[in-house]
């Protein structure tokens, strides 16, 4: 059974993609630094501290979490995978996105080639519903339905 949440729009677009979810805060950087640095082609997940996705390639899916944290670079992670075209196929925030996160995510739709549509503020009850795996469509309203 399908559910829709309402969300904000913070780069607009569409996409429909799987569920990749973490529960946890996301840390760009230890998510991004090793497929960055060594050319992964799936983007797999290498922050070893956060055990819902760990290991799993976050290239092409709907990356559902409730934040990001750590360090400061985060923006430029997300605008350095948008210039590799590495990004997920779009972001799903359940809180308000940090400011850095939000920049990083701009950028890299305003100077790259990369397209990932983001929605934040979602609400606890989008990342308690939402399961790796499920269909996740957005919408340019922010409008997110999950199957």
């Amino acid at each position: 059974m399908a559910r829709t949440f309402q969300g904000r729009t913070v780069v607009p677009g569409r996409a429909q993609a799987p569920a990749l979810v973490s529960h946890e805060g996301f840390n760009t950087l230890a998510s991004y630094q090793m497929a960055l640095m060594f050319g992964d082609k799936k983007v797999k997940c290498g922050d070893q501290n956060n055990r819902d996705i760990y290991k799993q390639p976050m290239f092409g899916v709907a990356l559902c979490l409730p934040q990001t944290i750590g360090s400061t670079t985060g923006g430029m992670v997300f605008y350095t995978a948008g210039a590799m075209g590495k990004l997920p196929a779009c972001m799903c925030f359940s809180k308000p996105i940090d400011s850095l996160a939000a920049a990083g995510v701009i950028l890299a739709d305003v100077w790259t080639d990369s397209h990932m549509p983001v929605v934040d503020s979602l609400g606890d009850e989008f990342l308690e519903y939402v399961r790796t795996g499920m269909t996740v469509t957005v919408s340019e309203d922010g409008t997110v339905t999950v199957e």
